[in-house]
C-alpha cells in the first residue's frame, strides 16, 4: 500500500511540474498591505497633538517632535532660522549644556533639535528621562550670548567658505530663480543678512514660531499609552500657547520657454547644471504615484535614464538624477541635475532634455515600469525598519490631508500604476517647454559651445545671472593684457616673489609633510623634490599608502592599492616636468611657455601660463605668486581636468612657500595644510628607488 501511494505522489508532482511553463516569467502576487499600526492620538489644551504608535518588539522607543509651521520668510535676517535652531538643545534654563550633553550620552540615547523640532531616541527604560530632557531642552531654551556668538562665527565661517563652491552656488542660483529671492524657498543667507541678526531676534523668532499650535509629538516604540499621556501633559503642558504669524507669498511660475541661466565661476573644474521648472503636486493628489514612479525611471537612481546615458553611456559625469518634490504650501520643482565635465557641458544639455523629452513622448517599457516598481517596494520595506520612517508616515497621514489607509495601501497604489500614467505624470510635470537650464560653470571653458546648443531644431537662448541670481552682462575674456606683460616677465615676478633666482638654484631638495581631513578621515602627504630631477610622492591613511609615486631622473612608476606599475611615453613626461622643488626655472627661457590671458582665481585676477598642451598655471597679477596648477589628464577614454589650489604663502629659509595645497578630486575637493618644510635635508637617493 505504502509502494502504491508513494508511486501516486510521484505521478502527481511530475503533472504538476509538467504544467508549469518555465519560460514564463511567473506572475506577481498580490501586493502585501503594510500595517504601521494606528496612532493612538490625543492633544494638549496648548494645541500640541501627540500620535502613539505602540510597538513591542523591541525595547526602544523614539520621540519626534514637528512643528508643521508653513515656510517662513526671514528677509534681510536671513539665518536666523538656522541660529535659532543651532542654539536650541544646548543646555536649558535648568539644566546647563555640558551636563546635558554628558546624561545623554550616559543614557546612550540621542537627541536632535533644530529651528522646527527634534527628535530623541533610547532604550524604553530610560525614555521618560529622555523625554523629559527633549521637552525641558525644547521649550525652555537657554538663549545665552556667549552661544549665539559661537553659533554666528560658526555660520559665518561656513557662508565664507560656501563662496567658493561651485555646488553651493549653483544650488542658491538655482533656488532664486525657481521662486524669487523674496519667496522663502528663494531667499539666501548672506554675510550681512547673518550680521542684520542679534541675539534678540533669536528669542523673537523662537517666541514667534516655535509654539505648539502647528505641533505634533509622534512617539513610536516600547511604550504604554497611558503613561505616554501623563509623560507627555507633565512635561509639555508649559509649552506657551500660542499661534505663529501668518504671511502671503507671490506665486512663482515658470519660464516663458525653454533658456539656459549662466553662471560664471572662473574656479569651477566641473559644471554644475539642472533642468528646472515649477509644479504643483500635493501627496493626496491622483497624480501622485505615477510621478513618483515616472521620476524614479528617468533620474531615480543608478538604474534610471538619466544615469544610464550620462555616466554609463557617454562618460559625462559620476552621477546624473532627478527629484520631484511635493508640498501642500507652496508650489515645488522638478529638478534634474548632475556634476559634468567642461567640456562635455553642452553635450550634457542635450542629453538630459533628450531623456526628459523621451519619457513625455513614448511609453515606458514593460521592464522599466517592472524594475521601477521593484525598487520602490523594496525601499519601501527596508524604510520601515527605522523609528523615524514610521513616525514621519503617521505625520504625514496627519498633516498632509491623506486618508488613513495611505501607507497600509502604498505598495497596490504603486502597483497599480500604468505606462499610460507614467507617460501622462511626465508631460504634465516634466515641463520641457518651460525649463530653465540653470549651469553654473567656467565660461571661458564652455560658454562658447552652450551659446550654440539646440534642441528640437531650435538654439536654445543664453542668459546670464551672478552668483546671487541676479541678471548680470555677458562675460568678457577679451580683456587687453598690459603690453610689458609676457610669460617671461610673469615667470620673473614669481621667482622674485618666492625668493629671488639666487636662492632657488641654492635649492638641491625640498621635503613637505602635509594633513588633510576628507569624510571624518585623516590623510598624510610627504612630498619630495630635487634639483637633480627626482620625485616622490607617497600619501597614507592610517599608516597605510594609498597613492605613491616615484621618479628617479630617469624611470618612475605609481603604486596604487598594492598595485605597481611602470610609467612610460606621456605619464613619464609629465611627472619629469614637475621633478624639481621650483619649475619656473624651466620656463624662464623656454619659448613654448606661452601667455594665455588673465582669469579669476578665487576671487583674484592670475594670469595664466599655459606650460604645455596639457598643464596650465596661474599666478596672482597682484603678488606674482603662484595660486593654481590645472592639469588634464586622460583616463579610460576619458578626458577631465585637475585642479591645485596654492595659497598661505609663509617663508622657509628665506624662501616662499604655499602652507595650503587644495587638490581637486572629481566632484571632491581635499585641503592639505602642510605641516613641515625642509631644505636641503631629510632627503636621500634611496627615497627615490
Amino acid at each position: 500500500m505504502k509502494k502504491i501511494i508513494f508511486s501516486l505522489l510521484l505521478i502527481s508532482a511530475f503533472t504538476l511540474n509538467a504544467q508549469v511553463d518555465r519560460s514564463k516569467q511567473p506572475k506577481p502576487g498580490p501586493a502585501p498591505e503594510i500595517n504601521l499600526g494606528t496612532p493612538k492620538t490625543f492633544e494638549l489644551g496648548n494645541g500640541l497633538k501627540v500620535l502613539v504608535v505602540e510597538n513591542h518588539k523591541l525595547p526602544r522607543v523614539s520621540y519626534s517632535l514637528t512643528i508643521d509651521n508653513p515656510p517662513i520668510a526671514e528677509g534681510d535676517k536671513a539665518g536666523v532660522a538656522a541660529l535659532t535652531g543651532s542654539m536650541i538643545g544646548k543646555g536649558s534654563k535648568n539644566i546647563e549644556k555640558d551636563a546635558f550633553n554628558e546624561e545623554v550620552d550616559y543614557l546612550g540615547a540621542f537627541i536632535n533639535f533644530g529651528s522646527g523640532g527634534a527628535f530623541a531616541g533610547s532604550l524604553s527604560k530610560y525614555g521618560d528621562r529622555v523625554l523629559e530632557l527633549m521637552a525641558d531642552a525644547a521649550i525652555n531654551p537657554n538663549f545665552t550670548q556667549e552661544e549665539f556668538d559661537k553659533e554666528k562665527a560658526i555660520l559665518l565661517d561656513n557662508l565664507k567658505s560656501g563662496e567658493k563652491s561651485v555646488p553651493a552656488v549653483a544650488g542658491r542660483v538655482r533656488n532664486v530663480l525657481a521662486y524669487g529671492k523674496n519667496h522663502p524657498k528663494g531667499e539666501f543667507t548672506t554675510k550681512e543678512t547673518v550680521n542684520n541678526v542679534n541675539l534678540q531676534d533669536v528669542k523673537d523668532f523662537y517666541r514667534n514660531y516655535f509654539v505648539p499650535a502647528n505641533a505634533y509629538l509622534v512617539v513610536i516604540g516600547d511604550v504604554d499609552f497611558d503613561h505616554v499621556q501623563e509623560q507627555v501633559k507633565k512635561n509639555f503642558s508649559s509649552w506657551t500657547k500660542a499661534v505663529p504669524p501668518s504671511y502671503s507669498y507671490s506665486k512663482p511660475s515658470n519660464a516663458q520657454y525653454t533658456q539656459i541661466n549662466f553662471v560664471d565661476m572662473p574656479n569651477a573644474v566641473q559644471s554644475e547644471v539642472a533642468v528646472q521648472n515649477i509644479i504643483n503636486l500635493e501627496m493626496k493628489d491622483e497624480d501622485y504615484f505615477p510621478a513618483l514612479i515616472a521620476n524614479k525611471i528617468l533620474g531615480g537612481g543608478a538604474e534610471a535614464r538619466l544615469f544610464l546615458n550620462l555616466r554609463e553611456d557617454k562618460g559625462y559625469t559620476y552621477g546624473a538624477y532627478s527629484g520631484i518634490g511635493t508640498d501642500k504650501n507652496a508650489p515645488s520643482t522638478f529638478r534634474a541635475t548632475a556634476s559634468v565635465r567642461n567640456m562635455v557641458t553642452d553635450s550634457a544639455v542635450v542629453a538630459f532634455l533628450d531623456e526628459i523629452n523621451r519619457i513625455g513622448v513614448e511609453p515606458v517599457s514593460d521592464e522599466d515600469l517592472r524594475n521601477a516598481k521593484a525598487k520602490y517596494v523594496g525601499d519601501f520595506v527596508l524604510a520601515l525598519e527605522r523609528p523615524q520612517t514610521i513616525a514621519s508616515y503617521a505625520l504625514n497621514i496627519e498633516t498632509e490631508g491623506l486618508p488613513k489607509d495611505f501607507y497600509k495601501n502604498y505598495l497596490s497604489n504603486i502597483n497599480a500604476v500604468t505606462k499610460e500614467d507614467v507617460q501622462r505624470a511626465a508631460k504634465k510635470y516634466f515641463q520641457i517647454n518651460n525649463a530653465r537650464i540653470v549651469v553654473v560653470g567656467k565660461g571661458k571653458e564652455v560658454l562658447e559651445n552652450l551659446e550654440k546648443v539646440k534642441f528640437n531644431g531650435k538654439k536654445i537662448p543664453v542668459m546670464y545671472y551672478d552668483k546671487y541670481g541676479a541678471k548680470a552682462e555677458k562675460p568678457n575674456y577679451e580683456a587687453a593684457l598690459p603690453a610689458d606683460v609676457s610669460a617671461k616677465s610673469v615667470i620673473q615676478k614669481y621667482i622674485t616673489a618666492v625668493g629671488g633666482e639666487s636662492k632657488l638654484k641654492a635649492v638641491n631638495s625640498v621635503f613637505i609633510t602635509a594633513e588633510a581631513s576628507t569624510q571624518g578621515l585623516v590623510l598624510n602627504l610627504e612630498l619630495k623634490t630635487t634639483s637633480s630631477n627626482k620625485f616622490a610622492m607617497d600619501m597614507k591613511m592610517a599608516g597605510n599608502s594609498l597613492v605613491k609615486q616615484v621618479y628617479d631622473g630617469e624611470k618612475g612608476y605609481v603604486v596604487q592599492q598594492g598595485q605597481r606599475q611602470d610609467l612610460s611615453g606621456e605619464q613619464l613626461g609629465d611627472l619629469k616636468e614637475q621633478s624639481v622643488p621650483f619649475p619656473e626655472l624651466n620656463y624662464l627661457n623656454d619659448a613654448n611657455v606661452t601667455l594665455e590671458g588673465v582669469e579669476d582665481v578665487e576671487g583674484k585676477k592670475a594670469y595664466a601660463i599655459k606650460v604645455t598642451d596639457k598643464r596650465t598655471s596661474y599666478y596672482d597679477v597682484e603678488t606674482g605668486l603662484k595660486v593654481k596648477d590645472v592639469t588634464k589628464i586622460e583616463q579610460a577614454g576619458q578626458s577631465f581636468e585637475q585642479a591645485v589650489l596654492y595659497g598661505d604663502y609663509k617663508e622657509v629659509g628665506g624662501i616662499q612657500f604655499p602652507f595650503i595645497l587644495s587638490q581637486s578630486f572629481g566632484p571632491q575637493k581635499v585641503e592639505f595644510k602642510v605641516k613641515n618644510i625642509k631644505v636641503n635635508e631629510g632627503v636621500s637617493d634611496e627615497d627615490f628607488n
